[in-house]
């Protein structure tokens, strides 16, 4: 992927859509108050913000009006990473902002969610019902003896009661923790175990791509496998009605969010847990990752008040199940006061294009998806605007990979040509984005717009020396207030150190292989840890696959760089072919010739093959690592925890190839 740092932009936001936006309001009135850059646009606020970071982030507290009931001593008390201290003294509680507009009587009655499901028919929750169900659930939450600190677990989709039940679980200043239904058992208690939830919400089932998936069995062994368990909720999403169809004595939904009883935030401190997140785990138990309740709440606001220029009047929907990150990023949603779309379903069904469909029925005004999503729909010959009005959308937003340049080109071609396509990239790890949405910036192909405002973002080489135009590592040099507190059960810390500050020492070192250009803006060249070196020449995965791709005959690929025991370099290409395509000599010239032309004549593969599937993770990320230990000779059972992939038939397929070929190695 190269850069198109002089290259005209895509798309440019005239002069009323950069006054209009909320970044540009935010700047004028930080110059004001905070002694921020009244001129120079967005590189001079973003400089400025992560020099001066402390004065930043109490200009966003402001901003957006933190309801602090216990003033903070001061804003970063420690700035070391990891142990960076925020906001010492404050206390605060997330749910009562994210239910702020509830508050006001003119916009109560406006919908906080719309719930969608295949049938793409939205069923509003106004704010004011919202609120009453959050507050009747946090007294039953209370009775059940839920205490600040205890893990409240949901295994559902993405509906309005999982919504509830997050913000009922956030106003009691216990700590929320969910995986989506079509996790296996495995999976779920490879992630629950760790923290010992007391309640657990469950649904009987789930639709998906038109069929009816029944999780009674499932859920069943969840509860014998949680001692820890004092209560499970049931949610009759498919029509199973408490008592007959739960889980013996299973407390019903609708019973513990009847009645009328005002919301009691508990006053939590600053880095008191909100959440546990996990990591993939496709290597070991997945790293429970624990955000806290202040940090969220002020990461969140900045990056949707103000990158993604959100607030009343806009309707958010964003494709994500309550396994990945995005949902958390989507509840947040409300704290700006904007609609929040949540929809429970494949992405493409009845058709390829049924996102599209759900934008348009939402009245959607940013929409985000997978980059496989955008070029899975280009593939497939998807006419958004043709098909559907999409006049509302003013930003199509992508992430879970980097968007190649052709889905720019699909996004402008086939949506419109006035629209800000935002390809963002951040991680679990911090639950938001390090780079991405920019609404007062252009666009340029293959590029992510600019490093977020608070965000020190840097590209190092080995020696930790910053780069400019070069591929390095991403790196973060000071902290952000929704970097981890913890992981659980890491009581030294170590599992969290070698994480992300081993390499670099008191620098966050993310995993991937970024390029910053001189104009500020960012290339994603995929995770560092599958790089592409031969020859010292280093190449990004995603390139491969962004060129590869582009092939009508190869639905998906996977590249592996080997590093074999008589110093050679072995790197195969998997490819994943279209429905009727054939792997033949003319085929692999082709994908060759694109690679030598498009990328380097080094990173011509040595093998092509053709493969029944490409693994992925449970939130879809293609799996690279683990592969590449199955050809190194690793046991499935070590290069990968079954329990984190989506097809492990596919993995016995690698393993099986590995050992074929290490056998035909020794016949030689």
């Amino acid at each position: 992927m190269t850069s198109a740092a002089n290259s005209a932009p895509l798309w440019q936001p005239d002069a009323d859509r950069v006054a209009a936006a909320r970044v540009t309001r935010f700047q004028a009135w930080a110059a004001e108050h905070h002694g921020a850059p009244a001129e120079g646009g967005y590189p001079a606020l973003h400089r400025w913000s992560v020099d001066e970071l402390e004065t930043f982030w109490q200009a966003v507290a402001e901003w957006f009006d933190i309801r602090f009931t216990t003033p903070y001593e001061r804003v970063l008390a420690d700035r070391s990473m990891p142990g960076a201290r925020w906001f010492p003294g404050a206390t605060l509680n997330y749910a009562e902002h994210a239910l702020r507009t509830a508050e006001d009587p003119a916009r109560s009655a406006e919908p906080a969610l719309l719930r969608v499901d295949e049938t793409q028919e939205p069923a509003p929750v106004s704010w004011a019902e919202l609120r009453r169900q959050v507050g009747a659930l946090a007294a039953r939450l209370r009775d059940l003896g839920v205490r600040p600190g205890d893990r409240v677990s949901g295994y559902l989709p993405n509906i309005p009661e999982a919504v509830t039940a997050l913000l009922a679980t956030a106003a009691v200043g216990a700590v929320w923790t969910s995986c989506a239904p079509d996790f296996g058992a495995r999976s779920v208690l490879d992630r629950f175990q760790q923290v010992e939830p007391v309640v657990l919400f469950t649904v009987d089932g789930y639709r998906y791509g038109g069929k009816e998936h029944d999780r009674t069995a499932t859920v069943a062994e969840l509860r014998d496998e949680l001692p820890s368990l004092r209560a499970v909720v049931h949610i009759p999403l498919l029509g199973t009605e408490a008592p007959e169809g739960a889980p013996e004595g299973a407390l019903d939904w609708a019973a513990v969010t009847a009645g009328e009883t005002e919301p009691v935030y508990e006053q939590v401190p600053f880095d008191h847990p909100l959440w546990v997140l996990y990591s993939s785990g496709t290597t070991g138990l997945p790293k429970a990752i624990v955000q806290s309740q202040g940090g969220i709440l002020l990461e969140h606001y900045k990056q949707l008040g103000l990158h993604c220029d959100l607030g009343p009047g806009d309707r958010f929907f964003w494709y994500t199940s309550t396994g990945w990150m995005m949902w958390n990023f989507l509840v947040s949603g409300l704290l700006t006061g904007t609609t929040v779309v949540l929809y429970d379903g494949s992405p493409g069904h009845p058709t390829t294009g049924a996102q599209w469909a759900v934008a348009e029925r939402t009245g959607a005004t940013l929409f985000g998806t997978s980059a496989a999503y955008v070029m899975a729909c280009a593939k497939a010959g998807v006419h958004p605007s043709r098909d559907h009005d999409l006049s509302r959308i003013g930003c199509v937003a992508t992430t879970g990979s980097p968007l190649p340049p052709d889905g720019f080109r699909w996004l402008h071609d086939e949506v419109r040509a006035d629209l800000w396509i935002a390809s963002v990239s951040g991680g679990t790890d911090v639950c938001s984005c390090f780079a991405g949405a920019v609404p007062t910036l252009p666009v340029r192909i293959g590029e992510l717009q600019a490093a977020c405002l608070g965000t020190d973002l840097r590209s190092f080489d080995p020696q930790g020396e910053p780069l400019v135009g070069e591929v390095g590592e991403l790196v973060v040099t000071n902290p952000m207030p929704s970097m981890p507190v913890r992981f659980w059960n890491d009581p030294d810390g170590s599992r969290y150190r070698e994480s992300y500050f081993e390499t670099y020492p008191g620098v966050w070192r993310h995993g991937d292989w970024i390029t910053l250009t001189e104009t500020g803006s960012v290339i994603i060249h995929g995770r560092s840890d599958s790089t592409l070196n031969r020859q010292g020449v280093r190449m990004g995965s995603a390139d491969i696959y962004e060129a590869v791709e582009r092939l009508p005959e190869i639905r998906e690929s996977l590249v592996i760089g080997l590093e074999e025991p008589d110093g050679g370099y072995w790197m195969p290409l998997f490819v994943h072919l279209a429905p009727g395509a054939v792997l033949d000599d003319a085929l692999r010239d082709r994908v060759k010739r694109t690679i030598r032309e498009q990328l380097s004549p080094r990173h011509v593969p040595d093998e092509i093959i053709e493969v029944p599937g490409v693994p992925h993770t449970l939130t879809g990320k293609r799996i690279e690592v683990p592969v590449k230990r199955l050809l190194q000779g690793t046991d499935l059972a070590k290069a990968v925890n079954p329990g984190s992939v989506d097809n492990l038939d596919l993995l016995r397929f690698y393993e099986e190839l590995a050992r074929t070929r290490r056998e035909a190695r020794s016949a030689h």
